[in-house]
């Protein structure tokens, strides 16, 4: 009986086929042997079953939404989604839209007013989709500062609440970190200061002193659109 040398690889040639080291000439070459050679078929598949297996022991895990921006950004640079569509704010923005219809509607009925010379205050209701946090935040013209009450919902353990601004197609610019307690007092920079005409207010979950890459890292829990008062 005679040893054709070429078989003596096959156990390593399945191996680097099923791990993914092959080249894309040798794969196509491997692929085209696996379509007419049945023994070789069911030597990937050996190899297969037995690298799924090793992560058998490994619970699942959800990963953060970070994780798919991350992957976006790397893999497509130049189609970078606006930070509304990628924070799934469209159907916040559509009751904010409606919110401030009906104040425009207000003030020229005389219902509403606001003193030009201070500037518009502003309002909004920063909320997670199944209310598990829910923030109210109203913006003073005359004292140039957010209050915001935290009604419903807790920061995860060692973990802060970081509350963001977002204007149009612009990245994130952070406002701070929320407090522990429910209310916190959010000094707005004066460059910003136009910027909440038509912006959106987010939280998201960061670890201890906030966001360390300049955009949200962990979690987007509850977002909200301001509307002027």
């Amino acid at each position: 009986m005679t040893t054709d040398p070429d078989r003596d690889d096959d156990p390593a040639l399945a191996a680097e086929y099923a791990v993914g080291l092959l080249s894309e000439a040798e794969t196509r070459a491997f692929e085209s042997r696996l379509a007419v050679d049945p023994e070789f078929r069911a030597m990937v598949a050996v190899w297969t079953e037995d690298l799924v297996t090793l992560t058998d022991g490994i619970a699942p895990v959800t990963p953060p939404k970070s994780v798919q921006l991350a992957i976006e950004q790397r893999l497509f640079p130049e189609a970078r989604q606006s930070w509304v569509r990628r924070l799934g704010l469209i159907p916040s923005l559509i009751g904010g839209l409606v919110a401030a219809l009906l104040v425009v509607w207000a003030t020229q009925q005389g219902i509403l007013g606001t003193d030009p010379a201070l500037g518009p205050n502003y309002r909004a209701e920063i909320a997670a989709q199944d209310q598990s946090l829910v923030v109210q935040a109203t913006y003073s013209a005359a004292s140039g500062v957010i209050e915001v009450d935290r009604t419903a919902g807790e920061q995860r353990a060692g973990r802060v609440l970081e509350l963001w601004l977002i204007a149009g197609e612009n990245p994130p610019v952070s406002l701070g970190l929320l407090d522990i307690g429910r209310r916190t007092t959010v000094v707005v920079p004066a460059a910003l200061m136009a910027s909440l005409d038509g912006g959106v207010l987010a939280i998201s979950d960061e670890p201890p002193g906030g966001s360390p890459a300049g955009a949200p890292t962990g979690d987007v829990l509850a977002v909200g659109s301001l509307t002027a008062l």
